[in-house]
């Protein structure tokens, strides 16, 4: 796979919606009930974090789970090449690491899976760039502040982020605003006041697009 093929994934697999699941630590149930609630939703993409033996169990039936609704399931916390070998292994569709490291880059190009690598400095923009990504997680989101996308679009025009880390409801559009392409949520999906609020924002956001 060429680092191109990445960012057309990537631009194909959030198209359908401005926002994107990340289960962490849940467990198996908790994980398949809240990906469910994420699909329902309108939410396509569901990303379980890899750091314990129990997530790459959750990771393997949420895969199949998702397979069966023709959706595709990530892994994040990729912080070494072996984890990239595990969450292949486990049917992984991409993979999501909370900082860039060009050692696990260059493993999943290797192995062919697209990877959101983390970034919260022009330094490491300008890095992932270097190794031919155009899309990248911004991480922690909350503590970089909507504004840091605005100033990092003038050097970086071509690259589109994935904001993560400290979003809900009360603030994703405030991401999604200043020029972030998807913004991540989690234990939102446990709020019914919450949903509501997420799901005016799919319908609203797909009938600007639409």
């Amino acid at each position: 796979m060429t680092t191109t093929d990445d960012g057309d994934w990537f631009e194909t697999a959030f198209a359908g919606a401005p926002l994107m699941a990340i289960l962490r630590g849940m467990g198996v149930e908790r994980t398949l009930a809240l990906a469910e609630t994420a699909w329902d939703l309108g939410i396509d993409s569901v990303e379980v974090p890899l750091q314990t033996e129990e997530d790459e169990r959750a990771l393997r039936e949420l895969v199949e789970r998702g397979a069966a609704r023709g959706k595709s399931v990530g892994a994040g916390t990729i912080i070494s090449p072996e984890q990239v070998a595990v969450a292949g292994d486990a049917g992984a569709a991409y993979l999501v690491s909370p900082g860039i490291d060009a050692a696990v880059v260059r493993a999943a190009q290797d192995a062919g899976i697209p990877i959101l690598p983390g970034v919260a400095t022009p330094s490491e923009v300008q890095l992932a760039v270097s190794l031919g990504l155009t899309w990248l997680k911004a991480f922690p989101a909350t503590w970089l502040g909507s504004g840091w996308f605005k100033h990092i679009r003038g050097p970086f025009p071509q690259v589109k982020f994935v904001a993560t880390g400290g979003l809900d409801a009360s603030n994703v559009e405030e991401f999604l605003d200043a020029g972030v392409r998807v913004a991540a949520v989690g234990s939102a999906l446990e709020d019914s006041s919450q949903l509501e609020r997420l799901a005016a924002l799919l319908k609203e956001r797909a009938a600007a697009t639409g």
